[in-house]
């Protein structure tokens, strides 16, 4: 990379306006160039669009100053209220590129569904100034962008990525201890979390909830028992083809989008059969009663809870997986019913028969989500629980990004996106002065074209960059 000048005449008067251009080695050994940062304008007149630009705090002062730069090889004019700072360009140097792109797009989206204010009231700093709401969202979009251990949260990926410069805060944000004690804040306000989730798919979504899907999933533990009596930790079914691993279940709820509206955390041995009449209840306790319709899995219900599904009032409906044997019992019947088209790579076929309705499906277009639980490496059961409520509110940020591509990037997965915008890294950019100090500039990298294309296309505007800063003079040892 290197400091680029382009010149310009405007009414008579020279302008100069520098940026950082990258070298770029193509096929057929052709060198292109392209804009990586865009520095501005630093002109001999000092035009008033660049001395409102270098609005500049110095280092350890929370007050601004306005400074004006100039070249060390022009003579500087007297600028009215500013500071006259002389800087030398040839000793530019770019330092600490650290990941932009996908961290300010989930704190976007974060913001979007009131998850910065849910959490600011209800995290107060601690009495030592720790910003608790800060360090959550921090091991949110750490869980949802490159998901790890702690350890290398605190280690590597805080620094190098800019979740600091986004949230104006410093490394003791990630600090190890720091990290492991948030979780011990976290479910007291599950409940709470859930409500406050409900209405935002509502009002951002227009979600329906008469509709829900109803299933569980597992996750191991790489852990020797024995556990406490209490523990959770169980061994089990396991879905992830270890039955030689301790794990818990977790059962989950959402409606047909995907807006999920709730979790438990289940005994590993717990059975699926035991699990769906206390979902149902908790559902209709916080969202009233009303005629919904629950989607399962086989296994999940029993024929009694079904039973009771169908004479409750309001009834609620169900369409649950049908067990292999019955289902071979109705393959002659199902054979001489035509395929019809649901939805575009989706058809069924539709059986009445004694009250029921039997629905077969072959979909071209099956998914599994990029959202991954592991590795969990807690030891304690609350922080476990409380690690899988991170986890939770990672995918929901992560459904709401992919119902966003849905209506205006149809075809992009969340994780394409991510990666995309990942690119995008911060630089800090720094300018020695005459007289021994630094201006330091943090610019984002512009964006390649396909980037562009992406941030029009979802309605995404990028913000304004960080203000500059200067060190301090130093002082001279006596």
């Amino acid at each position: 990379m290197f400091l680029r000048c382009n010149i310009r005449k405007k009414d008579g008067k020279e302008h100069r306006y520098w940026s950082i251009v990258e070298s770029r080695r193509c096929a057929g050994n052709k060198v292109v160039q392209r804009h990586v940062l865009y520095l501005g304008e630093i002109n001999d007149q000092q035009q008033a669009a660049w001395q409102k630009s270098i609005e500049i705090f110095e280092h350890g002062q929370a007050q601004s100053k306005t400074v004006a730069l100039f070249p060390e090889d022009r003579a500087a004019e007297a600028v009215p209220d500013c500071e006259i700072v002389h800087i030398r360009l040839g000793e530019l140097q770019l330092r600490r590129p650290r990941q932009w792109g996908a961290c300010w797009l989930f704190c976007h989206q974060y913001h979007q569904l009131g998850l910065d204010q849910f959490w600011a009231g209800r995290l107060p700093p601690s009495r030592k100034g720790t910003r608790w709401d800060l360090v959550l969202q921090t091991l949110c979009a750490y869980r949802l962008i490159d998901p790890g251990s702690e350890w290398r949260l605190h280690r590597e990926w805080y620094e190098q990525s800019a979740m600091g410069d986004l949230l104006g805060e410093d490394l003791s944000l990630a600090e190890i201890h720091t990290l492991y004690d948030c979780h011990d804040l976290l479910l007291a306000h599950k409940s709470a979390l859930f409500g406050h989730l409900t209405g935002k798919w509502k009002d951002l979504f227009n979600a329906k909830f008469d509709v829900l899907l109803y299933d569980l999933t597992s996750t191991y533990f790489e852990s020797e028992p024995p556990f406490p009596e209490e523990d959770k930790r169980k061994f089990g079914y396991s879905r992830d083809k270890r039955p030689d691993c301790v794990q818990v279940v977790i059962g989950l709820i959402v409606t047909p989008e995907g807006f999920p509206l709730g979790y438990e955390v289940l005994a590993g041995n717990t059975s699926d059969k035991k699990t769906l009449k206390s979902f149902w209840e908790k559902i209709e306790s916080q969202y009233g009663k009303a005629q919904r319709i629950w989607l399962m899995d086989r296994g999940i219900p029993t024929e009694a809870t079904l039973k009771e599904m169908q004479e409750s009032d309001p009834p609620v409906q169900y369409l649950v997986g049908t067990p292999k044997g019955r289902l071979s019992q109705l393959e002659s019947q199902l054979a001489e019913v035509d395929w019809q088209k649901a939805r575009p790579a989706v058809d069924v076929k539709l059986l009445a028969q004694d009250k029921e309705v039997y629905v077969l499906a072959r979909s071209l277009e099956r998914r599994k989500t990029d959202q991954s639980i592991r590795p969990i490496l807690h030891q304690k059961l609350e922080r476990i629980e409380a690690h899988i409520f991170v986890a939770f509110l990672a995918y929901c940020v992560h459904v709401s990004l992919g119902w966003r591509l849905k209506q205006l990037a149809p075809g992009l997965s969340v994780r394409s996106l991510l990666d995309k915008m990942a690119q995008m890294q911060m630089i800090d950019v720094h300018l020695p002065t005459t007289d021994g100090r630094e201006v330091i500039l943090s610019r984002y990298t512009q964006p390649e074209v396909d980037q562009k294309l992406l941030l029009e296309q979802l309605k995404l505007s990028l913000p304004s960059q960080p203000p500059p800063k200067i060190t301090a003079p130093k002082t001279k040892e006596k």
